[in-house]
Order: structure tokens, then sequence, then C-alpha cells
């Protein structure tokens, strides 16, 4: 008997020392992982938490306050939910207007998060903090510029006042917004002063509510109508036929430039279909890659004089034209055609239509063998089509330059260059910038009215 009470003794004593062991190293254990995705650096008036804790084993509690000057406030939190979850996603609405006793200055946000370990007996917390600004006073934006005239298809200049210094500002016309680079960029001395080109797309409405707008990190922004005379533009409508020799040229040549296009070229049917998808969703994934390029674009105004348009060329497509492609006498399609067609001699040299910086020289899909030119402060001209390329990315290059040669790349019927500016990326009619009086009435003037070059 006295054996059996020791050897349970024992027992019971082993069990509390390894009870006591596991207990202190599942508290040694660390927490769920924290990361803290918004805000950044700055809090203002309206703003959002997103905070991701996430762990091998359940994710128990999260929750997430901001203190200040002694306060702290609850911005939100997370409690066990019946389903177990390895990874917690919190979100809640953070600033001024969630959290009113918030003031201008240093704040810290403090997210803790928790799992159970040691059979769900004891819990193990973590912890990450932020520190942060609230910024609760909005920028100020004014319009310094007068006349803003604007062409359905067309683009306009502004000169904008804006502060402080490193809020950004623009032109929004609809959804769409367009970027102002600092005065800078055009020889203005005044810190506060911006400047920006901005369009108004050939299928917005021609009454599209525009505005001059400034945004700090905050997320504070103020906007403030901009006053502008907008002139309706007629398109043409064209109709474009094509036929099998159309597709059996075109089609795998392309097909064989884009990797991921997955088109059937072994039969008339596949071919066609293929057009189709070229025509339309390739066009899109081009026009995505196009406006990417705008993200490139140098803060410096790199021309003084208007463009120039192709040398000796004839207009055969111009911007904008309303295309319906048929084939054996039937409707297949319909698309916008945002450039100008301009022929000459076969294989004719395309000359840069004003100075700027390679960005862009390879093959692009429905465009062929195409170069893009910026031009800077959001600028930049499109060649498409072409035989050959005479420029590579990053080379600067003077007005008149050659590019290379036109050609029949892409989708093209035959030789010709297709050309069109870019304006952050947005298509706009050509035929401005090829004008001087609208570059000197438009733009410089502007420019040397506000203290410019």
């Amino acid at each position: 008997m006295r054996f059996f009470r020791l050897t349970l003794l024992a027992i019971v004593v082993l069990g509390i020392v390894g009870f006591s062991a596991g207990w202190y190293l599942a508290g040694r254990e660390a927490g769920p992982s924290i990361t803290i995705k918004s805000p950044d650096k700055f809090i203002g008036q309206k703003g959002s938490l997103e905070v991701v804790a996430e762990s091998s084993t359940s994710v128990t509690t999260v929750s997430a306050t901001l203190e200040q000057k002694g306060q702290s406030f609850i911005v939100a939190s997370f409690g066990i939910e019946a389903t177990a979850q390895n990874q917690v996603n919190l979100s809640g609405a953070i600033g001024k207007s969630a959290q009113p006793a918030l003031s201008n200055g240093p704040a810290t946000l403090v997210v803790t998060a928790s799992r159970q370990v040691f059979f769900g007996l004891r819990t193990v917390q973590s912890s990450e903090t932020r520190e942060l600004q609230v910024r609760l006073d909005p920028p100020r934006v004014a319009v310094a510029s007068i006349h803003h005239f604007i062409n359905l298809g067309g683009a306009e200049f502004v000169v904008l006042r804006a502060t402080p210094a490193d809020v950004d500002a623009g032109i929004r016309v609809g959804d769409t917004e367009y970027r102002a680079y600092p005065g800078s960029a055009v020889g203005l001395t005044e810190p506060a002063l911006r400047v920006a080109f901005f369009a108004l797309k050939h299928d917005q409405d021609l009454n599209v509510r525009m505005t001059a707008f400034a945004r700090d990190a905050a997320g504070n922004e103020v906007t403030t109508p901009l006053e502008h005379q907008p002139t309706n533009k007629k398109f043409l409508n064209s109709r474009i036929p094509i036929d099998q020799r159309f597709l059996d040229r075109v089609v795998p040549a392309i097909a064989s430039n884009t990797p991921d296009l997955k088109i059937d070229t072994s039969s008339p049917e596949g071919l066609l279909k293929g057009f189709l998808t070229i025509n339309g969703g390739l066009r899109k994934k081009n026009g995505d890659t196009i406006t990417a390029l705008a993200a490139k674009s140098q803060p410096k105004m790199l021309w003084t004089e208007a463009f120039a348009q192709m040398g000796n060329s004839q207009v055969e497509s111009r911007f904008a034209d309303r295309r319906t492609y048929f084939f054996e006498d039937k409707e297949i399609d319909k698309q916008v055609h945002l450039g100008f067609d301009l022929a000459s001699v076969q294989q004719a040299p395309v000359q840069a239509s004003n100075a700027g910086i390679i960005v862009f020289a390879d093959v692009l899909g429905i465009y062929g063998n195409c170069v893009i030119v910026d031009h800077g402060i959001g600028v930049q001209s499109l060649y498409a089509h072409m035989s050959a390329i005479a420029v590579k990315v990053g080379q600067p290059v003077t007005k008149g330059q050659e590019l290379g040669r036109t050609g029949a790349t892409g989708l093209a019927g035959g030789d010709h260059l297709h050309f069109t500016v870019l304006l952050q990326g947005v298509p706009v009619n050509p035929v401005e910038w090829w004008d001087q009086h609208w570059m000197d009435d438009r733009v410089l003037r502007k420019i040397s009215d506000a203290g410019g070059r």
C-alpha cells in the first residue's frame, strides 16, 4: 500500500511539474503576426483601418486603439466566433469623423491580437504599434489661369495654386483625375503653383463636371469648380470591310507576338474569332499598357513649340472615327479609332513630333511595332504599325529625329503611321497639338502670364 501511495504521489508530482513546464513554455510562444495595412503615416477627417492578424492556430481576439494626449479611442475589435479563423481581417473607420476628440498632432495606433495555446488553457498575445500624424486642416486650391476652352475629344491646360507644398493637386473631369505637376516643370518659381493638362474624352458628356482638387496624405480633400467652355465636335462614322486575306495576314502575326493570346489560326472560323478577340480584348489590354506608361512621364516640360505632323503625309483616318467592321457584308464588330492614320510612301521615315524621351519601343499587340515618346508633364505621343524601330527606351530624341519607318505591322490594312497624343494615358485629338496658334494661346500664354518661361 505504501509503495502504491508513493508511486501515485510521484505521478502527481511529475504531472504538476510537467503541467507547469508546459504552461510556462506555452506562455513563451509568439502571438499572432500583425500587419497594419492602413493608415500609413497620416490620419485626417476620414480614413480606414485595415489590419491582418494571422496564426497557425485560430486567432481569438484582435483590437485596435488610437492613443493621443493621454486618451485612448477604440477603433475596431474582433472577438472569437463560432468558426475558428487562422486569419482575421480587421477594419474600421479612423479619423476625426469617427473619433471626434482627435486633434492635430502625433498619435499612436496600437493593435493587439491573441490566440489560444496549451490545449486552449492559456492565451498568448502580440502587439504592433505605428506612430501617426493627425492632420485635420484641409488643403487649399484655386484656379490661377483663365480662359479654359475645350473641345470634345480635345485637351486644355490649367495653372493651379495649391497649398501646403506636399499636397496632390489636379483636375477631375467626371471620374477621371489628371495630375498637376509642380510649376517648376514649366519655369514657374512660386512654390504653390501647379500645372496640368486635362482632357474631355471623346465619349464623355459635354457638360461633365470639371473641378480642381487638392488632396493631402491624410486623405483630406478640397475642390473648386473649374470655369470652362466646352465645344461639341462631330466624329465620322466609317465602314471597314475585312476579308479572308486580311485575316490570314494579320491574325497569325499578332498571335505569334502575343504568347498569352489563345487563338486558333488553323481554320477560317478560328481566324475570324481571333480577329474579334484581338480587336476587342487585346485592344483594351494594349490600352491598359499605354495608360500604365503615363507614370513614367518626366516632371518637366520637354518641348517649347507645336508638335509636327508626319512630313508629306495624307490623312487616311481621323481621331475618334466610329468604325463598324464587316466580313462578307455582315457586321461583326464596332470600335473607336483613337488616333490619326497618316500615309506617305512605303516605309517612309517616322520622325518624333516633338522633343522627348523614349518610354516604349517594342511590339504592342494591335499597334505592331510601336514607339511612345514622353514629352513631360503627362504628355506622350504614340507611333504605331512601323516596319522598323530605330530608337531604344531611355533615349532622348529631338523634334524631327527619326524613330523608324512606316509599315503594316499589327492590325493594319496597309503601310501607314497611326499617330496619337496621350494625356496621362488618355488619347486626345492630335490636330490641336499640330497647331502653333493653339499651343501659343492655350498653353504658352498661360505659362507666361503666371511668370514662367
